[in-house]
């Protein structure tokens, strides 16, 4: 199987959020949960937060071997150059697959989100994401799980 076809084949399994929040906010919170949106989309607090986002996935890349692609290129970069990722990744428009095939896992950043999603994320690599994630202050969640978090 080619980088691509494991790609589209991992989209469709279970995921996991790395996210600001420690679990999703329920449809009918009385939080400002939008208001809070709007403001971490704003420019200065997104790159903030990609920032967080690239430190994870450059920690992640000593570990393993990172295979990055945005969803309009053909090609992937086996291990791009942290430079010219990390400006790549702070523009709040890039979109990123990134693939780890000796984990049969994928992480994926898109437009607009305020998370990174971990598609099949293996035994071995949850523990290790684990802590990078809490590193960078953020949380590390399962959509299935409800309101369990890895410990």
């Amino acid at each position: 199987m080619n980088l691509n076809e494991q790609t589209e084949q991992l989209l469709e399994t279970s995921c996991w959020v790395i996210d600001p929040l420690p679990c999703q906010v329920p449809a009918d919170g009385e939080g400002q949960f939008f208001a809070a949106e709007q403001y971490w989309l704003a420019p200065p607090r997104m790159a903030e937060l990609r920032a967080h986002f690239f430190q994870i996935l450059l920690k992640l890349n000593c570990y393993y071997d990172l295979y990055v692609s945005s969803p309009s290129e053909d090609t992937m970069v086996r291990n791009p150059d942290p430079a010219s990722f990390a400006s790549r990744m702070l523009l709040d428009s890039s979109e990123f697959n990134i693939l780890i095939p000796s984990q049969d896992s994928l992480i994926t950043l898109r437009s607009g989100d305020l998370n990174l999603t971990v598609y099949h994320p293996s035994e071995q690599m949850l523990p290790l994401l684990t802590r990078l994630v809490a590193a960078e202050g953020l949380f590390f969640w399962n959509p299935e799980n409800g309101d369990r978090f890895l410990k």
